[in-house]
């Protein structure tokens, strides 16, 4: 199935009822909070997402971000706003792209829940990895800066950015894993044989890890905005899974889009890519590791079968919240609906890896 995220997640539309916000409390918060600020505010909600909701806040002078924890029960350790603000803020005095950090509130009398306001990152946002429209050195200038940037944040100091304890010691995958495992056993709906595979299979083959950096954890070509007019990663968003873990965490699941099919979302597996004037997948490998001093990289098979599973996880918590509710957006209910696919994915990878 063929998607046009372009035009179904790019954009605002008006605010539903059940994401509605106290708007006199939330203009007290931010005279008090934000530098600059001066009412009145209009919201809007932007369409894409599915975690936690995100706002335009438009003023006279003005225009800003807000994202909140979804309203109604939640998975423990789920949506954790107060942790993407702490790295934001964290990396945007050093240069790196992110949006610039406002305020952040825990107190869940203002609008219902815990939220942070950020500025609002003003260029491209894209969704199709086929990159329809540009030139073909356009294509291959927008993934060189996809590259370069993550290789610019696994290089980032994470005790000189006070983050050095931004995320627990030890092996990275070993936890994943089993954060993974308990995330989606709690939102479970239906028993998937694979995903039982999977949940035996993955914590017996982990790879040893030999770096710790601060990673993403949902670095992809739409969480991304670029500079209106160039090739040039302008802000990183929606960091709630960043963490210190594998660097390779992160590129790897940069490196899925590759082995994904393109249905209009960042997959570009099968396409022309010279034609197009996208890099191929050695070639990115081989950008990326010139940029982090790395020889080369271990099969990626397991690491792909990993992230799969990791979707499985968050695509179940979302079916989880379609059942009870409380899901984000309009888009989530068709996302639910990939569970099965996805699990079915990443055994096949297993499989590649040596699964049996």
């Amino acid at each position: 199935m063929t998607i046009d995220a372009q035009s179904t997640m790019v954009g605002t539309t008006e605010v539903p009822e059940k994401d509605r916000l106290d708007e006199a409390r939330l203009t007290a918060w931010m005279a008090a909070n934000v530098a600059g600020f001066a009412g009145p505010i209009r919201l809007s909600k932007f369409k894409g997402g599915q975690s936690n909701p995100t706002y335009r806040i438009d003023t006279p002078g003005a225009a800003y971000v807000l994202r909140r924890k979804p309203f109604g029960p939640l998975l423990p350790s789920a949506h954790a706003v107060d942790r993407e603000y702490r790295v934001i803020a964290a990396l945007h005095p050093t240069g790196f792209p992110v949006a610039r950090p406002y305020g952040l509130c825990t107190d869940e009398g203002v609008i219902g829940s815990m939220f942070y306001v950020m500025g609002l990152a003003e260029g491209r946002n894209l969704w199709d990895g086929s990159l329809p429209g540009f030139a073909p050195a356009e294509r291959r200038g927008i993934y060189e800066a996809m590259i370069d940037t993550m290789a610019a944040l696994h290089a980032v100091d994470p005790a000189a950015v006070g983050l050095g304890d931004y995320g627990k010691p030890g092996n990275y995958f070993e936890r994943q894993v089993a954060r993974w495992t308990k995330q989606y056993r709690a939102a479970e709906t239906e028993t998937i044989p694979e995903v039982d595979r999977l949940i035996d299979w993955l914590p017996r083959t982990l790879p040893p890890q030999d770096r710790s950096t601060i990673v993403h954890g949902d670095y992809r070509i739409d969480n991304l905005i670029f500079s209106a007019d160039a090739p040039k990663v302008a802000a990183v968003l929606d960091w709630e899974l960043s963490t210190l873990g594998d660097p390779l965490a992160d590129f790897s699941y940069l490196l899925m889009n590759w082995v994904t099919q393109p249905e209009g979302r960042s997959g570009i597996a099968g396409l022309d890519l010279d034609a197009l004037g996208i890099p191929t997948l050695d070639a990115a490998v081989a950008r990326y590791c010139a940029a982090t001093g790395r020889s080369g990289l271990p099969d990626l098979n397991w690491y792909f079968s990993y992230n799969l599973f990791r979707l499985t996880g968050i695509v179940q918590g979302i079916k989880k919240r379609v059942i009870d509710g409380t899901a984000s957006s309009a888009q989530a209910a068709a996302m639910a609906e990939r569970v099965p696919h996805l699990a079915a994915a990443s055994w096949r990878f297993a499989v590649l890896a040596g699964a049996e």
